[in-house]
């Protein structure tokens, strides 16, 4: 998945010579007009990104060559250029609770945490809409899926194997999105009241039994 990334990211950033004769003439005009106007133009030229942030830029819609820039200050034209920040820091998100029927056939409602980051700019611009809402749904369909093929000790007694699972099913997912999720974390398991109430029966009675012997 990687070699595909790469060749994503080569084929996005291969766009210089392909403007054509009329965005040529374009960027010639801007160029032109910046110079016409200096030192006034420059203020709209130079722009700055913070360390944690990355800029791409587009010239005549097309992404520019080089990838993402920053952090630091960087150029584009009048006009013809525009850019999006992205945002490299770690982010986190609650999974809301799901209603899971597992394989035992024991519906348990169970939420948990994602931490994830961007880490291809180009990528999580130029393949996604919306990367932050993408991975949040695919992460609540993830838990049901991973969470549906276990039975109900299992979910109770491996919920490290199950959020390390969640965590390598997503981090393949979203690859191809520039995203790479860091960690996953099952928060809580909540059981139906009866089956507490049996369970809670079992245990006392297991008690007084040992109490006896």
């Amino acid at each position: 998945s990687s070699r595909h990334g790469l060749h994503d990211i080569e084929a996005l950033e291969n766009t210089d010579s392909d403007i054509g004769v009329c965005g040529w003439l374009l960027v010639s005009l801007s160029i032109l007009l910046m110079l016409v106007t200096l030192p006034i133009s420059i203020w709209m030229c130079i722009k700055i990104v913070k360390e944690y942030e990355r800029a791409i830029i587009f010239r005549l819609g097309r992404i520019l060559r080089g990838g993402a820039k920053g952090p630091g200050l960087f150029f584009i034209l009048p006009c013809t250029d525009s850019f999006i920040n992205v945002d490299m820091r770690t982010i986190t998100f609650d999974i809301p609770p799901q209603e899971v029927l597992t394989k035992d056939s024991v519906t348990v409602s169970v939420d948990g945490v994602v931490y994830y980051r961007v880490q291809n700019a180009t990528l999580a611009v130029a393949n996604i809409t919306n990367a932050d809402a993408a991975t949040r749904l695919l992460a609540q369909t993830t838990l049901r899926n991973v969470l549906g093929t276990k039975n109900l000790a299992e979910i109770l007694s491996d919920r490290e194997e199950i959020a390390h699972s969640m965590q390598s099913t997503l981090d393949d997912a979203t690859d191809d999105w520039g995203i790479k999720v860091e960690r996953v974390e099952i928060k809580d398991v909540k059981l139906p009241l009866q089956l507490q109430r049996a369970m809670a029966a079992e245990a006392e009675a297991s008690r007084e039994a040992r109490a006896k012997v």
